[in-house]
């Protein structure tokens, strides 16, 4: 059985094994076309940001046609579908049981988000690996929600982490044992703010994984919120952490892929001691109540090779693209491309990382 803290079969040796040298590296993605190729001893990971499809509360109406979440990725799911491992931070619970919503004064305002439970079928059908946990709406059905959220995964070999029941996963994909552990600022998750704590559980999967996937719920939020400010965030009153301090510290513990999201706006990438950051990758497939105007409703698909350690080796950005109420979208104006070179000049003039006008992501030498 898949799920939280479980190795998807044998580790084969454990620790940093898989130790060949990479000899050529080849990345080919077009708008056209899903294919993403790289060397035998190369990992293929994607990763999105926040996903939502569609809420039971506080009224059906909030769901998709027909309950039927099924064409919501199924534009996307080609690229989802040629990675070795798809990771993607699930913005909410998956429950039945709406009895244990969180209270709100006026529900028009409060946002509180109930999957259904047969929703995660349409994850794990667009293929889907490993999903945080560890955000703001996890809760919002109390522990009913979150366990009826972690069986509907585990039901359909989906792993998971973020939760203080549930701090880590491991699985394994050609050969390559994956660590993947997921923070966030909010009750009942691995805590963001305490770096100490974060770095513990990192090291602890370095030990033992060859590659280590590290997920951040953090940040302020909002269209105003696109920059890295590399200080502590705050947003209505809540310490929403200090991104960059956390990327780098996870690095330095082990971290291998470092994946933000929350803000629910892109923001920029970096790379540090060769390991590729993604600060926040936005509102991937949000379908209603969550903001899908302007920046708000463009974010990267992010395609990354990575060798049997870590280290990056290039990567590319897929543009997609949300109107409310409608499927995912390649973004044919490529418009969240210009929005993370952009971002990335602004905030890290200093990077290696270069991200050219097609999406492509690589490194330069300084």
């Amino acid at each position: 059985m898949r799920g939280c803290g479980m190795a998807l079969s044998p580790a084969g040796g454990g620790g940093r094994s898989m130790r060949s040298k990479i000899f050529l590296f080849f990345l080919s993605v077009t708008l056209a076309g899903a294919a993403f190729a790289a060397p035998a001893d190369t990992l293929r990971v994607v990763a999105v940001g926040d996903i939502m499809l569609g809420t039971a509360y506080p009224s059906r109406a909030y769901l998709p046609p027909n309950n039927d979440c099924s064409p919501l990725l199924s534009p996307v799911q080609s690229y989802i579908q040629a990675a070795d491992v798809a990771f993607a931070n699930l913005e909410g619970a998956l429950t039945d049981d709406l009895s244990s919503a969180k209270s709100c004064r006026d529900t028009n305002w409060c946002y509180t988000f109930a999957m259904p439970t047969a929703y995660a079928k349409c994850l794990a059908d667009a293929g889907f690996d490993l999903l945080s946990v560890a955000n703001n709406h996890t809760g919002d059905f109390g522990e009913t929600g979150r366990a009826q959220t972690a069986k509907s995964l585990q039901d359909n070999g989906i792993a998971y982490a973020g939760l203080l029941t549930c701090p880590t996963a491991i699985i394994e994909r050609r050969g390559t044992k994956i660590g993947f552990c997921a923070f966030a600022p909010n009750k009942g998750t691995c805590s963001v703010k305490d770096l100490d704590a974060a770095a513990g559980i990192v090291r602890g999967l370095d030990s033992i994984c060859d590659v280590v996937i590290v997920s951040f719920h953090a940040g302020a939020e909002g269209a105003t919120m696109r920059h890295v400010t590399r200080k502590t965030e705050m947003f209505i009153g809540e310490d929403r952490g200090n991104v960059y301090a956390f990327a780098r510290r996870m690095i330095d513990a082990g971290g291998d892929i470092l994946l933000g999201h929350g803000p629910h706006v892109t923001r920029a990438v970096d790379i540090y001691k060769e390991r590729f950051i993604a600060y926040s990758m936005g509102n991937f497939c949000t379908y209603s109540r969550i903001n899908v105007q302007g920046v708000n409703g463009v974010a990267p698909l992010l395609q990354l090779s990575v060798d049997g350690r870590g280290k990056f080796l290039g990567g590319q950005i897929i543009p997609t693209a949300q109107t409310k109420g409608e499927p995912m979208r390649v973004d044919a104006t490529r418009r969240v491309i210009r929005e993370i070179q952009q971002l990335t000049r602004e905030d890290f003039p200093e990077t290696q990382l270069r991200v050219d006008d097609d999406g492509r992501m690589y490194l330069t030498l300084k």
